[in-house]
């Protein structure tokens, strides 16, 4: 096993629902862009979720990268420690649709599911 695939299997989990559409929305930007996954202070339980997509150049050696099919997933590793193991998942649907996240650190969440509290 590589250290690639060790990392993806215990780091953040990515939904092929989610890679899709990551996927989709890094097409729609024309450019070769990685995900950055990260959290900060604030929203309703005390720490928000971020992401966002960015050039793979603002990569450091402070990152994880997480290979998802030639898609990079990126996450400083204090933010790590807050994420190791999240679920990341997308649906569509009308009501509750969007990204959605599955940590197994956090201790509590908020309603729209955007914040955490460990």
């Amino acid at each position: 096993m590589t250290q690639a695939t060790q990392s993806q299997q215990r780091g953040i989990q990515l939904s092929e629902t989610a890679l899709r559409q990551v996927k989709s929305l890094r097409d729609k930007q024309d450019k070769d862009l990685c995900l950055r996954v990260g959290v900060r202070q604030g929203g309703c339980s005390g720490m928000s979720y971020m992401m966002d997509f960015e050039d793979a150049s603002q990569i450091t050696p402070h990152d994880d990268v997480f290979d998802y099919e030639g898609f990079k997933i990126v996450c400083d590793r204090k933010s790590l420690l807050y994420l190791y193991g999240l679920m990341l998942d997308y649906s569509d649907a009308m009501i509750g649709g969007g990204f959605q996240f599955t940590n197994p650190n956090a201790a509590q969440t908020c309603g729209c599911g955007k914040s955490f509290g460990v």
